[in-house]
């Protein structure tokens, strides 16, 4: 199964979009997807049209409660399911405050269930986490959890020092709590191709991954998705009719941008699987 944090401690980048819309192009394109939406806000869980609460498990019930990873899985399309979230879960941060190992439950509740026949982790090839905007308790359950980091940043040159930030992070995580996370790239999110100011930003972040010089080796392979997300009312009003741009507006540039990152992010799982596949 690969993993994928989508995080950026910016609200209002696109992280909640790109961690739906990526789950379910995944899912369309024949993966198995599990979405699990880490944000307190549950935004990523309406998105894909489940109301929070109506099951009797959500991610809150996995981190703090015990609860296993399966319990809380509930299908919302096909080839896609959803770890949903709950207001409660704004509590979590407190409530394992004081207990031993609290960065790495999420970890522990997905190595228990693979382990489990038939466990719900193990019929997946994609587990997405859609984290909250903040680098607390739970981003970093999320980044110890996975694989890879997904980030999304809107071409602006504030957004800049928010990349710098986070990678800071995943080096932390990389160095004491997951050996194994990389930054899987950079997504740029709400795009504008016409204006010098996108142009730039994206240039400057090719730039800084393309460049020589010591880099940690948790981020050195980032890299910018040729696929990039174009500023599109329709992908704002998705939401509110719980479905994803696919199903909402399945011939708008979101849509098609979507497809784009999800057919990339596939191909690079692809690429990786051949290259393991030879170092075995």
């Amino acid at each position: 199964m690969r993993s994928i944090a989508v995080a950026n401690q910016k609200g209002g980048v696109g992280k909640t979009t790109t961690s739906v819309n990526l789950a379910v192009g995944l899912a369309r394109a024949g993966r198995r997807v599990c979405l699990v939406d880490l944000d307190p806000q549950a935004h990523a869980t309406l998105h894909v049209g489940v109301a929070p609460g109506s099951h009797p498990a959500s991610a809150y019930d996995v981190l703090v409660e015990g609860r296993p990873l399966e319990a809380a899985c509930l299908p919302a399309g096909e080839n896609l399911f959803v770890v949903p979230s709950h207001i409660d879960l704004s509590a979590a941060e407190v409530a394992l405050t004081n207990r031993p190992g609290r960065e790495s439950i999420l970890r522990q509740r997905i190595e228990a269930d693979s382990r489990c026949r038939g466990g719900a982790a193990e019929a997946f090839d994609y587990m997405v986490i859609d984290c909250p905007p903040s680098l607390g308790l739970l981003s970093l359950n999320a980044m110890a959890a996975v694989d890879e980091v997904l980030l999304p940043l809107q071409p602006h040159f504030l957004a800049l020092h928010g990349l710098s930030k986070l990678l800071e992070t995943i080096e932390l995580v990389a160095e004491h709590v997951n050996p194994k996370l990389r930054l899987l790239g950079v997504v740029l999110c709400m795009y504008e191709a016409g204006t010098r100011l996108a142009t730039e930003v994206g240039r400057d972040v090719e730039e800084f991954f393309a460049a020589s010089g010591e880099r940690h080796p948790s981020w050195g392979c980032g890299r910018v998705f040729a696929a990039k997300v174009r500023r599109n009312i329709r992908l704002a009003e998705a939401p509110s009719f719980g479905q994803s741009i696919f199903d909402y507006a399945p011939e708008s540039n979101g849509a098609e941008d979507y497809a784009a990152l999800s057919a990339e992010v596939d191909q690079a799982a692809a690429v990786d699987r051949e290259t393991a596949g030879r170092a075995a």
